[in-house]
């Protein structure tokens, strides 16, 4: 069974002695190359890392559900009394009918780590994921409360946001330097054991096809890690992050050697388009693939199983006004061999839309190269931000399902509002899930990325939003705190 859990750290040998942590202290590796490590300068290089990268590391506190703020009091629900429901199931055998039912807030907490200056935190997305409030624990004991900046589910990357400056943060290293049977050293808060530190090594890089998220390039590492770890940093010995801890494969709930982390190099592309518009787009291409094995390469007549065949073509899609033909075998991208459905598919989706791709393509078994350019893939992605959290309701894109089961037609066009938290700004002013957002102060929006850019800029402490609910359209103000 696979359970989310936490993060690595990656070192060899060659970089435990040239590390710039542990390299000119005292009993340090002086040397290069072509010599070992003894254990007491191994043992140095661990605690450097640690030392450098445990105040960066953060605990989280996450509340799922609703409070007593509610139900419209400061002091809680006013038809609460002494006994209440305990009074009437204990003699009457029946709850209390004259009070309403509190939902029970559902308390969890993982780990994260800050990667500026200026209080921006990573952490994983399920972490983090229906979030009614986010409480950041500092390693020097301060409790900040977070506002999620944006999300991405499928890759598991959340950006989170503290106010204030001057904050401990890691920076995140380069995952493809990173060699199988390197030393890895994990960063998290197992259990609620804030700051706790394990070493292990890498088991394995490009892990695909796990089912734990739709972008899959794993990095495996046997250094112990259990629930509570998902979200924290995995560090190389320059203190560097290499990857984000995301899940572990176990049958008792706890570590039983394998763990999986997320790439630093994709999470730094996901990270940069969250802070800088609060969503992800991706590049698309439009065909579907199929792994070219040895009876494949039979059958068209290939020397040997090689790329990705193109079992279909979408309509419209990038890839049929570029030319490409169902039947066609792609060998390369950009010079680069495809080596794998699913490293091709990350590769795309990571590329911006409108950025162009020189495919190599094997068609009846002549070679011909073909520039794509590329479009915008169709994902349904969280907004969230600092404003929309004060609003208390989250967006996501109109795609056509949803359309569909909205009662929308193909023709309109917003951002359809899935989560109103009860007691906010914007369930007071009337909205609900389900409702469609056309316009933000006068701008129209058709997507998150365009929803969060207006928002972004309220006019005098105001929104006004242009609603549709059903067959009704109408504006609503509402005032920002």
């Amino acid at each position: 069974m696979l359970r989310h859990s936490f993060p690595l750290i990656a070192l060899s040998c060659a970089a435990l002695l040239s590390s710039p942590l542990v390299a000119g202290t005292e009993g340090g590796c002086s040397c290069n190359t072509g010599c070992s490590c003894s254990p007491e300068q191994t043992s140095k290089a661990f605690t450097a890392v640690a030392k450098k990268s445990i105040p960066a590391v953060v605990f989280l506190k996450v509340q799922v559900g609703s409070t007593d703020e509610e139900f419209g009091s400061p002091y809680g629900n006013p038809y609460d009394f002494q006994g209440g429901d305990d009074f009437f199931n204990r003699f009457f055998g029946m709850p209390f009918r004259g009070q309403p039912q509190r939902p029970v807030p559902q308390m969890s907490q993982g780990s994260a780590f800050l990667v500026s200056p200026d209080g921006y935190i990573m952490t994983n997305a399920h972490v983090v994921k229906g979030a009614d409030k986010i409480t950041a624990v500092l390693n020097d004991g301060r409790e900040i409360d977070a506002v999620l900046v944006g999300a991405d589910p499928h890759t598991d990357i959340a950006i989170i946001k503290i106010e204030g400056s001057n904050y401990p943060y890691l920076s995140l290293g380069n995952s493809d330097d990173i060699d199988i049977g390197e030393w890895v050293i994990a960063i998290g808060n197992p259990f609620q054991l804030e700051a706790s530190v394990t070493v292990g090594v890498v088991s394995a890089k490009g892990r695909q096809n796990l089912k734990i998220t739709d972008f899959e390039d794993f990095i495996q590492t046997d250094a112990a890690i259990n629930p509570g770890n998902s979200g924290g940093p995995l560090l190389d010995l320059k203190g560097e992050v290499i990857g984000i801890n995301t899940a572990i494969v176990s049958r008792s709930g706890g570590y039983m050697g394998i763990g999986f982390a997320i790439p630093s190099n994709m999470a730094k592309n996901i990270m940069a388009q969250i802070i800088d518009k609060g969503s992800v787009t991706r590049g698309f291409l439009g065909v579907s693939l199929q792994p070219v094995d040895k009876d494949i390469a039979d059958a068209f007549n290939l020397p040997k199983p090689e790329g990705a065949l193109i079992s279909e073509v979408f309509k419209d899609s990038p890839a049929e006004k570029a030319g490409l033909k169902q039947g066609d075998i792609i060998l390369e991208y950009n010079k680069l061999p495809v080596k794998s459905i699913q490293s091709f598919r990350n590769e795309i989706s990571l590329m911006p839309p409108g950025s162009t791709v020189n495919l190599k393509v094997n068609r009846k078994g002549k070679a011909i190269s073909i520039p794509v350019t590329l479009g915008t893939a169709s994902d349904n992605l969280t907004a969230s931000g600092n404003l929309v959290q004060k609003l208390g309701m989250e967006i996501d894109n109109l795609t056509p399902d949803l359309a569909k089961q909205l009662g929308y037609t193909q023709k309109e066009e917003g951002v359809v509002i899935t989560k109103i938290k009860p007691g906010s700004v914007a369930a007071s002013a009337g909205l609900r899930p389900g409702c469609l957002i056309q316009a933000v102060n006068h701008k129209k929006v058709t997507n998150v990325a365009e929803f969060n850019d207006a928002i972004s800029q309220p006019e005098n402490k105001r929104v006004l939003l242009l609603v549709r609910q059903g067959n009704v359209t109408r504006f609503y103000s509402i005032k920002v705190e």
